[in-house]
């Protein structure tokens, strides 16, 4: 069972590093990462031994959220081999976020 990785700027870039990664910030008093995060969950699933489901908590994490620009949560990045690729801010479909990870997989 595929569980998503929890960040910290002790891992954050070793994580990354190789494959393809999706990034969720987000913070526990959010609205809409609270509605997305079973759809995080299922991703991780989804994805296991394919991609990386990772979520940074910006409360938590706020050296990240800095270096990323991160203004609005949640914002979800792509990552591939450690390179941020592509982002969408705001509450996003499954199917949405499964078709960019794919998109980078293929």
């Amino acid at each position: 069972m595929g569980k998503y990785i929890e960040l910290t700027g002790s891992d954050f870039e070793a994580t990354l590093s190789e494959g393809v990664s999706l990034v969720d910030f987000w913070a526990p008093w959010c609205g809409p990462c609270r509605m997305i995060a079973p759809v995080i969950e299922e991703l991780a699933e989804d994805f296991d031994g394919k991609a990386k489901i990772c979520k940074v908590n910006t409360d938590e994490e706020q050296d990240i959220a800095v270096k990323f620009g991160i203004r609005s949560i949640p914002t979800i990045m792509f990552f591939k081999n450690g390179e941020m690729v592509d982002q969408v801010v705001g509450a996003q479909s499954k199917a949405a976020l499964a078709e960019k990870i794919n998109a980078l997989l293929a």
